[in-house]
Order: C-alpha cells, then sequence, then structure tokens
C-alpha cells in the first residue's frame, strides 16, 4: 500500500508543474516582440543602431609643412614640447598659415590650424590660374622669386613654396629660393611677395598708361 501511496503522490505533483508554468508562458506572450538589432515593437529605438552622418566638406584644405621638437631648460630639467607649421587654403585664392607649439603633436597641429583660420590672406589669380607678374619676397635673410609660367607648367617649387601655392590655388608657377632654408622664414617671405602682387589695371595705373 505504501508503494501505491507514494506513485499517487508523484503523479499529483507532475500535473501540478505544469499548471504552475502556465502563467510565467502567459507573461512571455504579453511582452513585445523585439525587432532587428534588439529595437522593441512601439518602444524606445536601439541605442546600437548606427545614425546617419553626413560627411560635410571642409571649408580649408590644411597641411602640415615642419614639425620640431623643442626643450626648455627649467629648474626642474628639461621641458619637451612640438612646435607644428601648418598652412591651409581654400584652392579659390584664400590661405593663411601659423605656428604653434605644444606638449603632443597632434596639439599643437591643431592649435596652429585654428589660429591659421584666424590669420587669412587673399591673392588674385590671373588667367591660367598663375599670378599677374614677377615678384621676390623677402623676410630676414630669405628671398624667394616668384614667376608666372604659361598653362600646363605646373608648380615649379620647393615644399614649403609648394605648399602655399598649391593651397592658395595656384597652378602654374616657377620659383627659386635664396638665402636662409627655414620652412617658417621661406612661408613668410613668400606670403610678402603674394602680398606685393598687383592687379593689371593697377600697374597701368602706376605707370600712367591708364
Amino acid at each position: 500500500m505504501n508503494m501505491l501511496e507514494e506513485k499517487t503522490e508523484q503523479a499529483v505533483v507532475a500535473e501540478a508543474a505544469p499548471a504552475e508554468e502556465a502563467p510565467k508562458a502567459e507573461a512571455k506572450a504579453d511582452r513585445p516582440a523585439r525587432g532587428p538589432r534588439g529595437d522593441r515593437k512601439g518602444g524606445r529605438p536601439d541605442r546600437r543602431a548606427p545614425r546617419d552622418r553626413k560627411d560635410e566638406p571642409k571649408e580649408f584644405e590644411e597641411r602640415v609643412v615642419f614639425i620640431n621638437r623643442v626643450s626648455k631648460t627649467v629648474k626642474g630639467g628639461r621641458r619637451m614640447k612640438f612646435t607644428a607649421l601648418v598652412v591651409i587654403g581654400d584652392h579659390k585664392g584664400r590661405y593663411g598659415f601659423a605656428l604653434a607649439k605644444a606638449a603632443e603633436v597632434p596639439d599643437a597641429i591643431k592649435k596652429a590650424s585654428e589660429a591659421a583660420k584666424k590669420n587669412l590672406f587673399n591673392i588674385h589669380l590671373v588667367k591660367g590660374a598663375t599670378i599677374s607678374h614677377e615678384v621676390v619676397g623677402k623676410y630676414g635673410a630669405c628671398n624667394v622669386y616668384l614667376k608666372p609660367a604659361p598653362d600646363g607648367t605646373g608648380i615649379i617649387a620647393g615644399g614649403p613654396v609648394r605648399a602655399i601655392l598649391e593651397l592658395a590655388g595656384v597652378q602654374n608657377v616657377c620659383s627659386k629660393v635664396y638665402g636662409s632654408r627655414a620652412p617658417i622664414n621661406i612661408i613668410r617671405a613668400t606670403n610678402q611677395g603674394l602680398n606685393n602682387l598687383k592687379s593689371y589695371k593697377a600697374m597701368k595705373e602706376l605707370r600712367g598708361k591708364e
């Protein structure tokens, strides 16, 4: 009789178990279904879903001309920093340049770019995307000679001069650097020469032919 009573109790427990799990199954059925990437229907959007970001064109193109490591000797030792010379331009006659210093190279480049945007210059390009006349730019012991060239010549210039002319939009020009070869002096001498350029109308007025 004891064996029969134990089997009867086990059967009753087995029948009662599904009845207890039934509310849990109903609760799961009440939950909203999940969409792709974990989105809930009727709920908040999934934060992991990629956002539509439009790539906005930059107003100026920037170019790093020169990076140098410098040090300052203080009482506690040497403090190492980096200087960056950056030139920016829109290829339409506007350009700028700046020299900045920071503890890390990326920070120095960022500071120089921001400073260059506040130090912009304009030049007038003539037919053939070249300069209007020959000019010599001077700064300190550096002289930069610039000469207009016919269409198809390209930019015949060294590194710093090429950077500032390309970003300014000049496509055909010949140049030669005399004296100091420091990149910052070359950039400043080139800028001085470009600022001394005069238009055809202004030259005729200076010569008294108009």
